[in-house]
């Protein structure tokens, strides 16, 4: 797991490089015609400074370094500034920064068969930079993958839409994108990534049946808007009797009582307004 690496103020180093590079700066000023003084102290001045100045590293906020020797993990550093470690390692630079991308739109059948295209916004960031760098060969490309295959499994879990109360479905953005972040949380935790949010962004049915369903979700809303119009209608032709009854403007029996039902529900649910009939003759 990561670990911080040894690290020191970067000034410190620099004006110890300076310290090392003087000395041989006055050894050459100093004996400028001994040839095998001035090679010398040049060759192990250069060796010492170069060697000290591989250690230096800048570190940018919200990035880190991991700092490998010979291939033996020894840390991370992750704090802003100009710092100084080890000589002679590998830095390896990894942002930890907000990342997001978008999923392709996938073709995949829901849980009642029907095939569907669903795409969703994943937002991450790395916060463990060995398993970033050393449990996955690509961490960038494992999340992408995996985020794909969490949201075919989302969509083959749930139908497009539900018909029947207390279901949930693909169209619940709220439940299905909790359920979306909880499992590619646990699909990445392995690369040292935590997924921040994922949501839905694109969900429709495939073109080869989207006519039909189409045509499917406008009869359903012609049916509902007729069950509501009926229910109404119900209601209204009970007020209007009841208050005839209790007002004693007429008294209705039988088929004329079943006529007048007949004729006030023709109204009130009739799709285009009513041709009244003047009737010039009695009530019987």
């Amino acid at each position: 797991m990561q670990k911080r690496a040894f690290r020191i103020p970067g000034f410190l180093m620099v004006a110890a490089i300076l310290a090392v590079i003087a000395p041989m700066v006055l050894a050459i000023v100093a004996a400028p015609t001994n040839v095998a003084l001035v090679v010398t102290v040049s060759t192990v001045g250069s060796i010492v400074a170069g060697l000290l100045a591989s250690g230096l590293v800048v570190i940018s906020p919200n990035d880190a370094r991991v700092i490998q020797f010979f291939g033996h993990y020894v840390g991370t550093i992750d704090k802003p500034g100009f710092h100084w470690t080890w000589p002679v390692t590998d830095k390896r630079k990894i942002s930890k920064r907000i990342r997001n991308f978008e999923t392709e739109r996938l073709k995949v059948s829901d849980a009642d068969g029907n095939p569907v295209e669903i795409a969703a916004v994943v937002v991450w960031r790395v916060t463990d930079t060995y398993a970033a760098t050393f449990s996955v060969d690509d961490f960038v490309n494992f999340v992408v993958v995996q985020a794909e295959t969490a949201v075919r499994h989302l969509a083959t879990s749930y139908p497009y839409e539900a018909h029947h109360s207390g279901r949930i479905s693909l169209r619940d953005s709220a439940a299905v994108s909790e359920e979306l972040t909880n499992e590619l949380a646990e699909r990445v935790a392995a690369a040292g990534v935590e997924v921040i949010e994922s949501r839905v962004t694109h969900l429709a049915y495939a073109p080869e049946i989207a006519g039909a369903m189409l045509a499917r979700q406008q009869a359903e809303a012609v049916v509902a808007a007729r069950f509501k119009i009926v229910e109404g209608a119900v209601g209204m032709v009970q007020g209007a009797l009841d208050s005839l009854r209790e007002q004693g403007v007429i008294e209705l029996e039988g088929e004329r009582k079943a006529q007048m039902i007949s004729n006030l529900l023709v109204v009130l649910c009739g799709d285009r307004p009513a041709q009244p009939v003047v009737n010039t003759g009695t009530l019987y």
